[in-house]
Parts: structure tokens; sequence; C-alpha cells
């Protein structure tokens, strides 16, 4: 499952959740104000996030380059459109949204797990 790292987690947590429909399993907020470990959910699916930290692992990633996710829906979304919608040459439909920090989203109707069940 991604992970992520956010420079404000809490409100990152708050947008993903109202914009995107992704549900809150586990937040731990750490001692600085900010999110030591959070889990959300949609459907089948989980990413795990946290907020940015100059520790072991967070001294290699870079903010927010370099990750794009697939979200896998057919509502519609709050964020401002990147790519718009079209229909794709391996199946479904979708778009590109930047999220509250930059990270990239694709939002579609591909479902990878059926196209694997045939």
């Amino acid at each position: 499952m991604p992970s992520f790292r956010y420079r404000n987690a809490p409100v990152a947590i708050e947008w993903l959740c109202r914009v995107f429909g992704l549900r809150k399993n586990l937040v731990v907020p750490d001692d600085s104000g900010g999110v030591a470990h959070a889990q959300l959910s949609f459907g089948d699916g989980m990413i795990m996030l946290g907020s940015v930290r100059e520790n072991e692992r967070g001294r290699f990633i870079k903010q927010p380059d370099g990750c794009r996710c697939y979200l896998r829906t057919s509502q519609n979304v709050g964020a401002e459109i990147l790519i718009p919608i079209k229909d794709e040459e391996y199946g479904g439909r979708s778009f590109s949204c930047r999220d509250l920090e930059g990270h990239l989203w694709t939002i579609g109707t591909y479902d990878p797990w059926k196209s694997a069940e045939d």
C-alpha cells in the first residue's frame, strides 16, 4: 500500500477524506501536532501517511515529486483537474488531479483486480 508524507498531515487527512471519500481507520498524533501514522481506506484499498520527518526514511523522500496514486471510483471529486476525463486504451475512464500538497492522483473506473481474475 502506498505511503505518503505531508507537511501538514492533519489538514491533508481531512482534505483526502472530504474530497476523495477516504475513511479514517487509524490516526496516531505525534508530540508536535503532526501525525506519527495514519491509515485511510477506500473500499478494499488503503494508504498510510504521516507528517514529514527528518529521520532515517524521511531524508530520502522528496516532497511532493515522484508520487502518483490511482484511486478507483465512480464518484465526482472536488479537486483541480490537471488531465481531463478520458477513455483509457486499457479500459475504463480516468482523470488526474493534484492534492493540496502537490501529489498527483489519477481517479478512474479501471479495476485491475477484475482484469487479473479474467
